[in-house]
Parts: C-alpha cells; structure tokens; sequence
C-alpha cells in the first residue's frame, strides 16, 4: 500500500511539475523510514531541494534543452505564481524575446496593462507533455489570457478565474458554436477546463473586446510568430482574419478563455 502511495505522488507531482517527483523519491531516500517523525522530516527535506532546484538548478540546466525561464517585466507578468513554481514557465529564447516585445507594446499603449501569462512548457526535454495540454512540449508555445475590462468601460488587470482558465467568452446566441458541434461528436473534454477554475473571481469585470483584439493584431504582426488558436466565434466577433489563426481541433479543448501561440 505504501509503495502504490509513493507512486501516485511520485506521478502526480512528476505530471505537475516535471521534477517534482524525482525529488520527492530522493526525499525518501535521504530519510529513512525508521527515522523520528520522518513524515515532516520527508516534507521539510522535498521543499528545501524543491526550492533549490527551481530557483538554483532549474534555471542553470534549461539553456541546455534550449529553453529559458520566462524573463518578467513591468509588463509581462505569470498570472499565479504557480506556473512558476510548477516550473511551467520556460520557452524558447526567440519566444522570449518576442514576447517581451508584444507585452511592451501593449503596456506602452494602454497605461501599463500588463500581459498575463498560463502555462508555457517544462524545462526538460523535447514531447514531455505537459498536461492537460496536447501541444506544449518544445518550448515554442504559451497561453496568454484575454484582455477584461470594468463596467466603466476602462481596461484592467483583473482576471476571471483563480488558474487562468476555464470562465469562457461564449458563443452568443447567433454565433457559431463550436463547443456544441465538438461535443456531438463525442468529444467530451472540449470544455472540461471549466472545471479548472479552481474558483470564479473579478464577476464585475467582462470580456474586453477592443483590448483583445489590439493584443491578438500586435502578436499576429510578429514575423516569428507562426500559429494562433481561439475560438472560431471570437475569431469571427473580433473581425480576425490572418492566416496564422487556425483551428485547434475538436481533440484539444476550447480556446475563449485564453490565447494560445506559438513560434514557427
């Protein structure tokens, strides 16, 4: 039973975080099972090597697999800190910049709104997926959030959800719905972030649809930048008609809660 337990949490924090589990078997290791209170002495151990390795190790090793942590600025910010704990935070160098790039611009035309970041990929190895996600897996793709505004009308920082995901920009009632045709055709995960919320917040603020599309047009503009997904509708509201916006796929999950792009 004990070894099904470590297994379980060996996955769910290799899943999560990619080094996690192999740290939590060298806490094990380094504490033996005869040891005085070795369930705290265990914790304490796995949290101090954790911290080292994302901040000491992580950082120092990624450069290797050509990618790096996501460098933040006064206008590119993680939208929790754990994406960055989870290590979720790491692209390629040529990302990088250019996301620095697109969130300059933004910040610099609209007073300081910052551009808010989800997952982007591990540190570590090229087809280690990190899930849920189908495609980030090589340091070239990231999800950013959309653009809300307060009931004045102005643009905030604010955010819906406490993960990032899953408190979508529906389909109006003459919109095409996508979500609808995905799941008739059996495709039941499509929508499955909302229950990834992890809780709803900011229910004053909407969906901001000059701010969404200035950012979408300054990431499309990017020569490096070599696909989009979004929801068809919100494709089709916000007047987007670049070649790079395609269709995820009824296999992926619905795109209204967040923009997803990648390099070429």
């Amino acid at each position: 039973m004990k070894k099904l337990l470590h297994g379980i949490i060996f996955l769910l924090l290799t899943v999560i975080t990619q080094i996690g589990g192999i740290i939590y078997l060298i806490s094990i290791v380094l504490i033996k099972s005869t040891a005085h209170k070795k369930l705290i002495k265990r914790l304490g151990v796995f949290i101090a090597l954790y911290l080292i390795a994302i901040f000491l190790i992580v950082p120092n090793v990624a450069p290797i697999f050509g990618r790096e942590k996501i460098k933040e600025t006064e206008f590119l910010k993680a939208h929790s800190i754990f994406y960055k704990l989870a290590n979720r935070n790491y692209v390629r160098p040529e990302l990088n910049k250019t996301l620095a790039q697109i969130a300059s611009e933004f910040g610099q035309q609209h007073n300081g709104i910052k551009m808010v970041y989800l997952d982007a990929n591990f540190p570590f190895i090229d087809k280690f997926p990190l899930l849920p996600h189908l495609s980030h897996n090589d340091g070239k793709k990231i999800d950013v959030s959309l653009i809300y505004e307060n009931p004045n009308g102005q643009l905030t920082n604010k955010k819906p959800s406490v993960s990032g995901y899953g408190v979508y920009e529906s389909p109006k009632p003459k919109d095409y719905n996508q979500t609808t045709v995905c799941k008739k055709e059996g495709y039941w995960q499509y929508d499955f972030p909302k229950y990834l919320t992890l809780g709803k917040i900011n229910k004053d603020i909407q969906f901001s649809e000059n701010g969404t599309r200035n950012l979408v047009d300054l990431i499309l503009k990017q020569h490096t930048i070599g696909k989009m997904f979004i929801e068809p509708h919100l494709k089709t509201r916000l007047h987007l008609a670049n070649e790079k916006i395609r269709f995820h796929g009824c296999q992926a999950a619905r795109h209204d809660d967040h923009i997803h792009f990648q390099l070429k």
